[in-house]
């Protein structure tokens, strides 16, 4: 079901509460395992031009390859005034803008890779979002996600249903997106899902040729 305009503007509402708080709030779990995991992302990457969305306060701008034109995205302004202070201080040349994923702002086939990493937990249509990164995809252009997932236990994926409304409410984020199967659902074709933990999945994907 297609979410509501009135949905993303409560989304994006959350995120600029937190904006101020949001890399405490994730600095242990960033230390332990995502640090390296985005390190991973990044090695993936291929051709010149590359689109990062949900960049959120610039956790991945360490990792953006130099010599390589990436353009990073997010909806909220205050999560991106502390992306644009942190690139300023780690000397990152990176476009940021301020933009919705589930309405870029770029023309059809304008990118050869496009990264995301934790950001379909929080798009409010990710079907509408997973559609705008493969029209802006070059054909064949590579998709490059880091994900957290509804767990395919049966017990431990009804406990996360239950508990969603209390934590998207408080954080903005859903705990029980299927992700994996979202990107099949919006056309793109699944090359690997690497199951890092039991709830995060890398997955790599491609744009598809013109039939």
């Amino acid at each position: 079901m297609s979410e509501s305009p009135d949905a993303t503007e409560t989304v994006r509402h959350r995120y600029d509460r937190i904006a101020p708080f949001f890399d405490f709030i994730e600095g242990a779990m960033e230390a332990m395992w995502f640090k390296p995991w985005r390190h991973r992302v990044w090695s993936l990457i291929e051709g010149e031009r590359v689109l990062e969305v949900g960049v959120g306060t610039g956790k991945n701008l360490a990792f953006h390859p130099a010599g390589r034109h990436v353009t990073a995205v997010d909806f909220s302004e205050r999560m991106l005034r502390r992306a644009r202070e942190r690139a300023a201080r780690l000397g990152v040349g990176s476009d940021l803008r301020l933009m919705n994923v589930q309405a870029l702002a770029f023309a059809d086939g304008e990118f050869d890779t496009v990264v995301g990493t934790f950001v379909f937990c929080s798009v409010p249509d990710p079907l509408r979002g997973l559609g705008e990164l493969r029209r802006a995809l070059k054909p064949g252009g590579k998709l490059v996600l880091l994900e957290h997932v509804r767990s395919e236990r049966k017990a431990a994926g009804w406990v996360m249903d239950l508990l969603d409304p209390w934590v998207s409410r408080l954080v903005g984020a859903h705990i029980n997106r299927r992700t994996v199967e979202n990107v099949e659902a919006s056309g793109f074709r699944l090359e690997r899902v690497e199951r890092l933990n039991a709830l995060v999945r890398l997955i790599e994907a491609r744009s598809p040729y013109p039939a």
